[in-house]
């Protein structure tokens, strides 16, 4: 199976333009494509994560990724599926972002000479004369289209402002310059963007002529990828400081019944074959897959061995106590989180554990009967544990799948 067909048979992609042309270039190793990540934060998350996969399936096979940061865009903020104005960031603060994409980038996609670049879009965007622009530019867009877009939708119920209109162009203009100064001929995205990458094809096309060749690709899930960056606690990100291997590990261990093959697809290197097989599995045996789906993906972002003390750790909680705590994640306490008297109680470990949020959360967990400390029930909200208690680690455990080890340490 070439990689056009098994990008198809991974469910990766949803629409595109010239099909069979994208077919022969990709197939053939001579796609240079780009994807856009606007630095909105300092860490990818796991939206991302359909994407890099994309970019590191397709280098593989030959062809030449450019992972485009948002040093320009980022300053506008793409408006699509938004309810509200993104926060406006300073230039230092995106820049810093940029910086941390490419080190997390570089896991997935080999950069170098011949091989993945990383671009700027502040390269171009960011010190464009207005009026040159608009002119040159601004003319081939009609404003009629462009309020019909999908990626305005949702903003022009709440207000669509001047300068979130600005982006569809912008990212257009993205793909001529890429077009122009690196070759690229190819672009992809989630099925979100589609109207944005559609303008920077045509565009291509009125300013360089209809034998210009530039095509387009969407994702089928990537905005669907997006909400997987999203848990009750926040986002899932691919950054060991702010979301570590193990959560990271336990998020997909805790995927749906109904998505762990759809995941196991899109986003592990395992054969489609050995997936196909899966589809007969039940039971228990999904509980299988999803494992599976865990390891490979944090291995993947974190490297075996931290997949490994993942998987250790999550397989501590079927087993007895002791040896098997080596690799449940620790929470710390110091002196400062117990009180004058030298005590803490069960919502403050639960709140300074990270197994809730607040203390409104923790009384609630503790009263629906879902703690247990060290296999022990409690159901007493002033519960509570002298610095001696916590000297050796205690398994606090909410609900079925959260778990921290607790201990004092002076």
């Amino acid at each position: 199976m070439q990689i056009y067909e098994e990008l198809q048979a991974r469910g990766l992609l949803a629409q595109v333009t010239s099909e069979e042309e994208i077919r022969e270039l990709v197939n053939n190793g001579k796609a240079t494509f780009y994807i856009g990540f606007d630095p909105t934060a300092d860490s990818l998350h796991v939206g991302h994560f359909m994407a890099l996969l994309l970019m590191k399936r397709l280098q593989m096979a030959g062809n030449r990724p450019i992972a485009l940061v948002g040093g320009g865009t980022g300053m506008i903020g793409d408006p699509s599926g938004r309810q509200d104005l993104r926060k406006m960031m300073t230039m230092e603060m995106i820049d810093h972002n940029c910086e941390c994409f490419k080190k997390q980038m570089s896991r997935f996609i080999e950069f170098g000479e011949g091989k993945a670049q990383m671009v700027n879009n502040a390269d171009w965007l960011r010190d464009l004369n207005y009026i040159e622009f608009i002119r040159d530019i601004g003319a081939h867009f009609s404003v009629n289209n462009m309020l019909r877009a999908k990626c305005y939708e949702q903003r022009m119920e709440k207000g669509l402002s001047f300068l979130e209109f600005n982006y569809m162009i912008m990212q257009a203009y993205d793909f001529l310059c890429l077009y122009e100064k690196y070759g690229c001929n190819m672009q992809f995205g989630g099925d979100d963007q589609w109207s944005n990458m559609l303008a920077g094809t045509e565009l291509i096309r009125k300013k360089l002529g209809k034998d210009a060749h530039a095509m387009t690709i969407t994702l089928l899930l990537n905005s669907e990828g997006k909400k997987m960056g999203k848990t009750a606690k926040g986002a899932v990100w691919l950054d060991p400081d702010k979301t570590s291997p193990y959560d990271f590990y336990q998020y997909w261990r805790n995927v749906a019944d109904d998505d762990v093959l759809k995941c196991l697809r899109m986003l592990t290197f395992l054969p489609l074959e050995q997936i196909d097989e899966m589809d007969k599995w039940e039971g228990s045996q999904l509980n299988e897959a999803k494992s599976i789906l865990a390891y490979e993906l944090t291995s993947l972002v974190h490297g075996s061995d931290e997949a490994d003390k993942a998987r250790a750790g999550a397989q501590a909680l079927f087993t007895a106590a002791g040896g098997a705590m080596d690799n449940v994640p620790e929470s710390p306490l110091s002196d400062d989180d117990f009180t004058e008297d030298g005590t803490i109680d069960i919502l403050a470990v639960l709140t300074k554990s990270g197994l809730v949020t607040s203390r409104s959360e923790a009384r609630r967990a503790v009263q629906q009967g879902g703690v247990t400390v060290d296999g022990e029930k409690i159901t007493d909200i002033a519960k509570s544990y002298a610095k001696e208690d916590l000297k050796e680690a205690k398994l606090v455990k909410r609900g079925k799948k959260s778990f921290k080890k607790v201990v004092y340490k002076a």
